[in-house]
């Protein structure tokens, strides 16, 4: 019976309902698209290309593991973890001689994998296709083959790939200059090959087998084993014999030897993509988290708007004898009718967006193209059930007063708005502004990124929920300071006065969404800047070298380094990575000891760096905290191709933010890196940039650059990795910014008779447009007041916590600019629906039927 009344309210009150539709609808849709990220991070496939025609792929372990063991009350607990390595680590070359005598085995084929970068002219080399070296040994690997010319069999042949050669025009007998793990080298183009399926990730260039292990460095290692299976043994059971022969076969540092077969052989030949799951599983559960407590916030908001309108009708049905029980039924299923319709209609086109947003993510170098979007049913069907339960809770908060107020009171009470909001809500409203102001306080002495993004995000969510709360206390206020200026300034403003005085819960659930637009969109655009600009500031004051030395391509080789020193110059060399102490990331760096101080100052607080060694490391103060070191200290700590080491702590520096974690000595991590090239080079010498340029004019994309340019280039590189942060919750924002648009448009929609009336007794058409404008300058003030107020308290803690200082970069145009829009976006949902209201004659209007 009730679902009948439901379905005929619907049904007749269908411009009412229309709000709430669309706030769920679009709920709907993000949660879905956050969704499939999440899926992909968890499910995505690897497709394999280099191993396509080898069945089992031997590799080493790309993880560190922990293992931890509780006792209690009794009981043993086994608790075992891995976390990814920043670099590929790799297996010793003798282990081939085990594999070739497992039963099943009819080949094994060792392979190397290195950079190797082809310098061909502009537009030649496709830079979504990243190039690798291998040797011409494992072509049968993919397979490749010859299609014209001949193998390469002296240090100086090459032979690239068919996309390559016609990209670059290359022919047998060309000359191609290539730049690898060491100098730059020119090649002579022996031959082309082709794979015998499509490889669209990659660029491979084959050198003879001598070559190619001079280029990737590691004497006696191999990236992994292609093994082959004899004739009748299937791929499962050579796995299971590969696997049971190397049981416990250790590669070097102790990690273990992997075998892959299948979908799994995708993850060991793309390192990132691998990597990139635990990327993309952060950064869909942040955003599906963030989306469903701003959609929480918006539908609760939309519901009790609409149940507001209705208060009329819900006390009449009070007044006949309804039940609280019918009203709270009756809402509940209204709810459940509209989030159905709304839950269907934003999953199904939650889906295209979900796999737009992977596409852009890709386009960004956030996500490598060879993790694919992988979809099911189970985001869509997430997200209807999590829109059914949101509907159906709004409903429920929203029908608390009207269900609960005796029949004899309701017609009286929907006649005028109640003067002061129900205590229940007040001490809400309170406990989630202390609340928020708890995740203030922790946000300012969290300082690590991971552990203070999502504190940032939660806390203005709350902060905006205290004031849905106290959204008509809040506005009371605001007209109590407003109310002399409105009396002053004319006939409209003085009925805007009233009606924000009159009405202030209808007030105040527009407040609410333009607070959450203007606090989130500050809060995301300045989190970054903030944190890159304290960084790069602590970068420029640390760097006293005279030039920098950087490089367009892969980076700066060693020799152009020797060459650029002399006996009264000091030139540091720079490599970076991570590294894992314990399971924890650190960011890490190597850096040339010799003269260190007159080209690099990090704010030495203890010990020194003139003991920095291959044996020893330099902290940051944020390090030495967090894992109790000082001069003198052991470190015990995993490097980034999974190596163990203990160097000990010879100096602790305060400048962490700008210059990483952890430093060592640049020779120990060069050998431990896939790119062993430096990222920059410090040179302090009398030299001008004319002779350092003339010195370097044999590399190829090298240049000499001031710190000042330096800094501008590395401002650049912090901007485009603040977009994918951008991109990431700019669907969040874009979400709320529909519901304000929503929220608005309902709230002068419903006020159709009430233009009518006050047109009936003398105002006129433009009178009441001014009113309106006047209601939404007043309401855009306020919501501007309470959202910077909001963001800057965030930006503050976040400030204190990650650079120590308290000063969050604001950028002033931008900030004007987000108040603008919010401006344009109320004034225009507020406008246009009160345009199309006064259309109407007023004396049709008022003798209308409500």
């Amino acid at each position: 019976m009730m679902l009948r009344y439901a379905l005929q309210t619907v049904r007749a009150r269908k411009g009412g309902f229309l709000g709430a539709f669309f706030a769920l609808m679009c709920a709907a849709a993000l949660i879905t698209a956050c969704g499939t990220l999440l899926e992909t991070g968890l499910r995505g496939t690897i497709a394999t290309e280099r191993y396509a025609a080898t069945p089992v792929v031997v590799s080493a372990d790309q993880n560190v593991h922990q293992t931890t063991v509780k006792h209690k009350k009794g009981k043993t607990k086994v608790k075992h973890k891995a976390k990814p390595i920043a670099e590929r680590a790799w297996l010793p070359g003798d282990l081939a001689t085990e594999l070739r005598k497992v039963p099943g085995v009819r080949e094994v084929i060792p392979e190397l994998t290195f950079l190797a970068e082809p310098l061909a002219p502009g537009g030649a080399v496709d830079k979504d296709r990243p190039a690798y070296g291998h040797a011409w040994d494992s072509a049968a690997l993919t397979p490749y083959t010859l299609t014209t010319g001949t193998a390469p069999k002296a240090d100086g042949d090459l032979v690239v790939d068919r996309r390559l050669a016609e990209r670059a025009h290359l022919e047998p007998g060309d000359r191609l200059t290539v730049q690898s793990t060491r100098s730059p080298r020119t090649y002579r183009v022996t031959g082309i090959a082709a794979p015998a399926q499509e490889v669209r990730h990659q660029t491979a260039l084959f050198f003879s087998t001598a070559e190619a292990s001079r280029l990737a460095a590691h004497p006696g290692q191999v990236t992994a084993f292609g093994v082959l299976p004899a004739k009748g043994t299937d791929a499962a059971a050579l796995k299971r014999s590969v696997s049971t022969a190397l049981h416990g076969t250790k590669a070097p540092h102790g990690t273990t030897a992997q075998v892959s077969a299948g979908d799994g052989r995708g993850p060991v030949e793309f390192l990132d993509a691998a990597a990139a799951r635990t990327k993309l599983v952060s950064m869909g559960g942040a955003m599906g988290g963030t989306s469903l407590l701003v959609a929480v916030l918006v539908v609760v908001g939309t519901f009790a708007l609409s149940v507001q309108q209705r208060h009329r009708e819900l006390a009449l049905l009070r007044a006949i004898a309804a039940t609280s029980g019918q009203i709270r039924a009756l809402l509940g299923r209204e709810a459940l009718i509209v989030g159905v319709a709304a839950g269907t209609t934003g999953a199904l086109a939650g889906l295209p967006l979900g796999s737009w947003l992977h596409g852009r993510f890709v386009v960004m170098g956030a996500v490598p193209a060879t993790l694919q979007h992988t979809v099911s049913v189970f985001p869509p069907f997430a997200a209807l059930a999590a829109t059914l339960l949101g509907a159906w809770a709004a409903a429920r908060i929203s029908s608390r007063r009207i269900a609960r107020i005796r029949p004899a009171e309701a017609l009286a009470e929907a006649r005028a708005e109640r003067t002061r909001p129900a205590w229940g809500r007040i001490l809400a409203g309170v406990a989630l502004l202390a609340g928020g102001a708890v995740l203030v306080a922790v946000l300012s002495v969290l300082r690590t990124e991971p552990a203070s993004t999502p504190v940032t995000f939660l806390a203005v969510v709350v902060l905006a929920s205290s004031v849905a709360l106290l959204g008509p206390l809040l506005v009371r206020a605001a007209v109590a300071v407003l109310g002399g200026p409105l009396a002053l300034t004319g006939p409209s403003s003085r009925l805007a006065r009233a009606n924000l005085r009159g009405h202030a819960a209808r007030m105040a659930s527009v407040v609410t969404p333009l607070t959450l637009l203007i606090g989130m969109t500050c809060t995301v655009l300045f989190v970054q800047p903030t944190l890159g600009n304290a960084a790069r500031a602590q970068a420029r004051d640390g760097i006293r070298a005279d030039w920098v030395v950087a490089a367009q391509g892969p980076g700066v080789p060693a020799e152009a380094a020797r060459r650029l020193r002399t006996q009264h110059d000091t030139v540091t060399e720079v490599v970076r990575t991570t590294v894992r102490v314990g399971l924890d990331k650190y960011a890490a760096q190597g850096v040339t000891p010799g003269g260190l101080t007159r080209t690099w100052d990090p704010d030495v607080t203890a010990g020194s760096l003139k003991k920095l060694t291959e044996d020893t490391v330099a902290v940051s103060e944020l390090a030495a905290d967090q894992l109790h070191l000082k001069p003198g200290s052991p470190l015990k700590l995993t490097l980034g191709d999974g190596t163990p080491a203990t160097p000990t702590v010879v100096a602790v520096y305060a400048k962490g933010l700008g210059f990483g974690d952890l430093t060592f000595a640049h020779d120990l991590i060069a050998r431990h890196v896939d790119n062993p090239l430096a990222t920059s080079v410090l040179v302090s010498t009398a030299r001008t940039q004319t002779q350092l340029a003339t010195t370097l004019r044999e590399f190829p994309g090298i240049h000499v650059l001031a710190p000042a340019a330096a800094d501008s280039i590395q401002a650049a590189r912090q901007q485009a990795n603040a977009e994918v942060n951008y991109l990431a919750m700019g669907l969040v924002l874009a979400f709320t910014a529909i519901a304000v648009v929503n929220t608005q448009a309902m709230s002068v929609s419903e006020r159709v008779r009430e233009f009518a009336l006050l047109r009936l007794a003398g105002a006129t058409r433009r009178q009441v447009l001014g009113m309106l404008r006047t209601e939404a300058l007043s309401v855009l003030l306020l919501a501007t007041a309470l959202g910077s107020g909001i963001a800057l308290a965030v930006l503050t803690a976040f400030s204190v916590g990650m650079t120590g200082e308290a000063a969050p970069t604001v950028t002033p145009l931008v900030y004007v600019a987000v108040v603008a829009l919010a401006g344009l976006l109320a004034l225009v949902a507020t406008a246009l629906p009160g345009r199309v209201a006064l259309r109407v004659s007023p004396v049709t209007v008022a003798t209308a039927k409500e």
